[in-house]
Parts: structure tokens; sequence; C-alpha cells
């Protein structure tokens, strides 16, 4: 599986779960560090933990796993590292904060309905 195929169904399995406001975000040609970020918005703490769970599980059937996991929902904030995709799920307050969006404008944004 591409990183592009991983970071879309990350993406697809969020929406599938009522995650709102879903972007890839291709940050290969601009960043060393990864090649896309998935950011999504959830509505509440329960939604938050239910959508990184929903996401591990997928993404472990098809034989990805994270690197590492950071954040709880309680900090409003879970970014799951699966090295060149990045999975940022958050709670409206702290994407709103954050605005990595906005950051990274010059890169190629892709809406998931």
């Amino acid at each position: 599986m591409t990183n592009h195929e991983l970071a879309t169904l990350a993406g697809e399995t969020i929406s599938a779960k009522k995650g709102e406001d879903i972007i890839v975000i291709d940050i290969a040609q601009q960043s060393s560090f990864a090649d896309y970020f998935v950011n999504a918005t959830a509505t509440n703490e329960r939604q938050l933990k239910a959508l990184t769970d929903e996401v591990e599980d997928k993404l472990a059937e098809q034989g990805a796993l994270p690197k590492n996991i950071e954040g709880a929902p309680s900090s409003g904030w879970i970014l799951m590292d699966y090295g060149d995709v990045i999975v940022n799920v958050f709670l409206p307050a702290q994407r709103d904060m954050y605005r990595i969006e906005k950051i990274w404008a010059d890169s190629v944004q892709t809406r998931i309905e």
C-alpha cells in the first residue's frame, strides 16, 4: 500500500465514523519527515477516541502499525505517526488553535467527504 493509499484509507475510515472536515495534505515536496498529513475533527472526546481506534484497526488490517500515538481524548488532539503518514484528530478548539492547514497552505490539500 502506498503512502497516498494509506492516507486516503485513514481519511475514509474517519469519514465512515462521522469525523468532520477531513483533509489529506500532501507535504512530500515541502517536508523531510513525512509525505502526508490527515487532519480531521471529532465533535467530542468519545468520538475522538473512537475515530483513532478505528483508524488504528483499519490500517492494521492492511499491515500498517503506528510507530507512535501521542495525546489523549482529554487533550483534544491525538496524533498517530505511521512514518510517512501522520494522522491528526482534533477537537474543534485545538484544530482552530494549531491551524495546520494554514501552515501547509502551499501544499496540495484534498478534502474527503
